[in-house]
């Protein structure tokens, strides 16, 4: 049986328009993802829309000043590795791949996914690829905002009559309070409540959250990357 091959999708490097900070990937949601399927002996690939090197959010970073992520010892691990560093000092372009090769896409979450994956077709694409082939498409965090509109192939909202989850209000809440601004353009909470036919869940704030409805999974936020993670092994079943 061939090995399973993953394809984790980060954001390229962007700025906030809310804030002025420059922004992209939080390093939890790559990193423990990345030990999950590593530890499964998958076949991983890092990537991202456009290619080339990407940057973290700071907060994400163990060593940020800030300490809000300094327990993250998996991604200082991976930070201090040069061969695990250099996979996001270089990544390849999805266009550069051949994505029918990969058995599931796990996209990564951040700041930068509300600016960069929001709008973005190749991305919402990807995703309805993967589901429309009955591959797995695992979506974690701030990156759920493509499954407010994403659509499959039919036209078809990709959330539609399914049960899926995102960054919730109490956690934006959170992280404004944390900076003392309001961070993100828009909440995806709420809008995600806002649609109709589809069922939007959360748990408490910052607690790991999962969801998988068929061949779907998303997770809620920076914790709950590794459980979003164990779906997707659980799904592929192998």
């Amino acid at each position: 049986m061939p090995t399973p091959r993953i394809l984790i999708v980060a954001s390229n490097p962007a700025v906030s328009e809310q804030t002025g900070w420059p922004i992209g990937f939080w390093w939890a949601e790559l990193t423990h993802p990345y030990l999950v399927f590593a530890d499964a002996g998958y076949d991983i690939t890092i990537a991202s829309p456009d290619g080339g090197a990407l940057r973290a959010d700071s907060w994400s970073d163990p060593s940020d000043e800030s300490g809000y992520s300094a327990s993250d010892i998996i991604s200082r691990g991976f930070i201090a590795s040069p061969e695990h560093a250099a996979l996001t000092a270089q990544t390849p372009s999805l266009a550069e791949l051949d994505l029918d090769s990969f058995d599931a896409v796990f996209l990564v979450g951040g700041q930068a996914p509300m600016y960069t994956f929001r709008h973005d077709a190749r991305v919402k694409d990807l995703v309805a690829r993967f589901l429309d082939a009955d591959k797995i498409a695992a979506v974690v965090c701030h990156a759920t905002c493509i499954l407010l509109d994403a659509t499959m192939p039919d036209g078809s909202l990709i959330v539609a009559d399914r049960t899926w989850t995102g960054f919730a209000n109490s956690e934006e809440e959170v992280a404004d309070e944390f900076v003392g601004r309001t961070i993100q353009p828009f909440r995806i909470e709420d809008e995600a409540r806002a649609m109709s036919g589809t069922n939007f869940i959360v748990h408490r704030a910052f607690a790991a959250h999962a969801v998988r409805d068929g061949n779907l999974v998303t997770g809620q936020q920076q914790h709950s990357g590794a459980a979003a993670a164990r779906l997707v092994v659980e799904a592929l079943g192998r």
